[in-house]
């Protein structure tokens, strides 16, 4: 029986069961250069191009006859606050963290990442629409514009969303006018102490303007499930709502047919629409032989529903699902498709590094593709809604999402925070999350807050039941879950048994009390871990350690600090290992992120996040390999560390950790075996990791052969001492890329000896000179201390590193990159723009 009162084993439906009794190119004339996507009798444009942006307030900046040259030219998405500069007195917060264990208030100085994002922007877009003409519908849609939008059209106030990561969508139709120029103007405001990392500025998502004719299927207006899901047939319905300018009832009639992964038609049906259907049509159809969804297979199906007024089609509107079913039980844990498993899990802050907020698919595709790697096969958008973009990578690469509202109830944890918002908002919000995300099969939960301190909170457990309600409302096929830290309030004050499933941050030493006490039967690890480390830094001694600071505001790569509420990686790894009602878990974080320099929060210049996984740059650090090595079961894994370039330490003991997926390995020290070592049940880190405690560092080279389980030499890595700094070495993620003026390439920048040896300690000043068919676009090295712009083409080094980003120009051709640094020989690469 499903909690829902739904039929159980249903895609697209969970089942959710307790202990107690139950299972559970040029835009013609629209704005130069903009896209457009067009389908029958509809117009979808996407409003990039020909923005005019101001910092500051302006008087009358909604008109269209105001004068905007002076202002600046800029595209959308645009992150304004991104250029900076930094600073260590913006944004200042004297605050006591409480989910952190700090008992007192300090000032916090790069919480907020040192970015200016603070204060009022307007931008402004003039526009003909062709295709509108009286008796006619047009929306504006906004993917995320931070924050508390003001939206106007022609002068006139259209509406208002305060949310900045929320996506809305106004009808304008009334405001625009035919054959004519319009003016499009938002406001956008924000306020300090908002935010706990850096939330960026301005139109930093897509906007889109859609024109449909009379009777047109309105934004997110499907909604798709598949109730019954057999190895040869499966069952889908879907709901289709339509829209009139009049309130008249319309006779109608919607021809929906269904598309396989490779455009072949699979299924067919019609219906007209009544006067009793309150203008939504209900179809059900049938699929052959369906294709799953899952992170391993991630095919994915498309409906196309025709919309038909007198025998004349006036609407097309294409939805992609896919077939996948999802359970949770008491025993088992989570479910997909009938094969249980456990999430390999990260949270993720929507900044894209270097770039800031502004979105830019190719960024997330490349982060998408890090993280697959690793063995990762799942997302939690913390603390809030993600970009259309990132859900529809994630279905079409395999991720699953666990999709986030808020990081604040009613109970504030900054001053000007989202629990200003609440009361008038959150119902508002949390519709708008699900409507616009309800059909991804990517989708696997919402998440409905994160550690909010309405936890302990008199009611906080009717706050979670009611949006949890809201979420069954609108979407009965997903389960509902938080991020809690408070656990003993939780489970006392009946917070955590309203949740389809609990969610707990940071407490594997205590899932076994939480199993015990909650009916659910299983737990969550949504945030775990929140180790710290500075790629390519190591710290001596490497030993376990908690809010370890040094004078150099770096943390150990020897991925042995963290934090005081935290754990290290091989703590949860245990738990996940022997506890078979534990479903998983979400690490902080898959990558750094601007803002929460932990433990440096309070230590300037620090300024961006040292929990990632994968660096601020998009380099790996160590860790990723400790993941790898448990995660990515379809690769081996073999990763030594540190480097072996240490003046200064001979004769001093320098450990030597390998992660890997083999059970064992020998390492040579200058061809020396320093034995062989084996995982180890019944040590903490030894679990997980091989280390050799007691080296002593010698000038020459470390190499670690690793043996299969029947003690078979399987692979090898050697580390080399590295000579002077002799030259740049280039690599790039792609060698093609499109010529579509939005499309990236990452190259990497190594400083190396002679031999090719990376300079671990090279520190360098690398210029980037891109030429051709592209441009420069953004620079970052990985170092939480540095602030040099991210927009300028050239930074130092860190830790021998650094990464450029290239995008490419609107014409195809050759692009090349040159780094060159003083006293080196440069490095050129060349990339294809098509």
């Amino acid at each position: 029986m499903s909690i829902f009162g739904l039929k159980p084993n249903l895609e697209n439906q969970f089942m959710f069961t307790r202990k107690q009794s139950f299972k559970t190119a040029l835009c013609c004339l629209l704005i130069l250069g903009c896209a457009s996507i067009t389908q029958a009798q509809r117009k979808e444009y996407l409003l990039q191009k020909g923005w005019k942006f101001t910092k500051g307030d302006q008087q009358n900046a909604q008109s269209s006859d105001y004068n905007d040259n002076a202002w600046q030219p800029v595209t959308v998405p645009h992150d304004w606050a991104i250029y900076g500069p930094f600073g260590s007195s913006i944004d200042q917060q004297k605050v006591q963290v409480v989910q952190n264990g700090e008992k007192e208030a300090s000032v916090k100085s790069g919480r907020t990442g040192g970015l200016p994002f603070i204060g009022t922007g307007w931008y402004r877009l003039k526009f003909r629409a062709p295709e509108f003409s009286e008796g006619k519908n047009a929306s504006i849609v906004f993917d995320g514009a931070m924050s508390h939008a003001q939206v106007y059209v022609n002068g006139q106030e259209v509406g208002a969303w305060p949310y900045g990561y929320d996506s809305f969508h106004f009808d304008i139709t009334k405001y625009l006018k035919p054959g004519a120029e319009n003016t499009l103007a938002v406001r956008l405001e924000n306020f300090p102490e908002s935010s706990r990392w850096y939330p960026g500025a301005g139109l930093y998502r897509n906007v889109h303007l859609i024109i449909a004719e009379n009777a047109h299927i309105p934004v997110w207006g499907t909604y798709v499930t598949t109730p019954v899901i057999e190895k040869e047939f499966a069952k889908v319905h879907i709901k289709t709502n339509v829209e009139f300018i009049s309130d008249k009832y319309q006779p109608l009639k919607l021809v929906t047919l269904i598309k396989d992964a490779q455009g072949k038609q699979v299924s067919e049906t019609s219906s007209d629409l009544t006067p009793t259907d309150q203008n939504a049509f209900d179809q059900n159809l049938v699929v052959s032989k369906p294709e799953l969804w899952s992170p391993e297979t991630p095919v994915l199906y498309t409906a196309v529903s025709k919309l038909y007024q007198n025998g004349k089609q006036v609407d097309e509107y294409t939805t992609r699902f896919g077939f996948r079913t999802i359970a949770v039980e008491p025993g088992k844990g989570f479910i997909l498709n009938g094969q249980v498993r456990k999430f390999k899990g990260v949270c993720n802050h929507h900044d894209l590094g270097p770039l800031g907020a502004a979105i830019n698919k190719a960024a997330l595709r490349r982060q998408i593709t890090l993280l697959k790697d690793m063995g990762c096969d799942a997302i939690r958008t913390s603390h809030n809604m993600p970009a259309p973009e990132l859900v529809e990578l994630c279905d079409e690469m395999g991720i699953m999402l666990m999709v986030e509202a808020f990081d604040e109830w009613k109970t504030p944890k900054v001053k000007n925070g989202y629990s200003k918002l609440f009361d008038e908002w959150a119902e508002k919000d949390v519709v708008n999350m699900i409507h616009r995300d309800r059909n991804h099969p990517s989708v696997i939960m919402w998440s409905i807050g994160n550690e909010v301190p309405d936890q302990s909170a008199k009611g906080g457990n009717k706050i979670a039941k009611w949006l949890t309600s809201i979420c069954h409302r609108e979407d009965p096929t997903r389960p509902v879950t938080a991020g809690m830290d408070r656990i003993d309030a939780a489970i006392n004050n009946n917070f955590a048994s309203v949740l389809d499933i609990p969610g707990f941050n940071y407490k594997p030493a205590r899932y076994e009390e939480a199993d015990g006490k909650l009916p659910q039967g299983f737990i969550l690890g949504s945030e775990t871990a929140s180790t710290v480390s500075s790629r390519g830094v190591y710290k001596f001694p490497a030993e376990p350690v908690k809010q370890k600071m040094y004078d150099d505001n770096q943390s150990s790569s020897y991925d042995v600090e963290y934090c005081t509420w935290s754990t290290l990686p091989d703590d949860e790894f245990a738990k996940q290992d022997d506890l078979k009602y534990v479903i998983g878990e979400f690490v902080w974080t898959g990558f750094d992120y601007l803002g929460e320099p932990t433990p440096y929060d309070s230590k300037w210049p620090s300024h961006s996040s040292y929990f990632g996984i994968i660096d601020l740059a998009g380099i790996p650090k160590d860790r990723f390999y400790l993941y790898r090595s448990r995660w990515n079961t379809n690769s081996p894994t073999l990763h030594i560390l540190p480097h072996w370039t240490w003046p200064g330490r001979e004769g001093q003991v320098t450990p030597v950790y390998v992660y890997t997926s083999y059970p064992s390995a020998e390492l040579f020290v200058n061809g020396k075996s320093m034995g062989k070592q084996s995982k180890n049940p019944a040590d903490r880190l030894g679990r997980y990791r091989l280390m050799w405690n007691d080296v002593k560092y010698q000038p020459g080279s470390i190499k670690v052969v690793a043996y299969d389980a029947n003690g078979k030499a399987v692979a090898d890595q050697t580390v080399k001492t590295a000579g002077k700094p002799n030259h740049v070495e280039l690599t790039v993620d792609r060698k093609q890329i499109d010529a579509d003026g939005k499309d990236l390439a990452y190259v990497t920048a190594r400083v190396c000896d002679a031999a090719g040896n990376t300079c671990p300690d090279a520190t360098n000043l690398l210029e980037f000179k891109v030429t051709g068919a592209g441009h420069f676009r953004a620079i970052a090295n990985g170092d939480a201390t540095n602030t040099q712009s991210f927009q300028q083409p050239q930074m130092n080094a860190f830790s021998g590193m650094l990464v450029g980003t290239v995008e490419s120009g609107e014409g195809a051709g050759k692009i090349q990159v040159s780094v060159s640094g003083k006293g080196l020989k440069a490095g050129v690469i060349g990339i294809d723009a098509k």
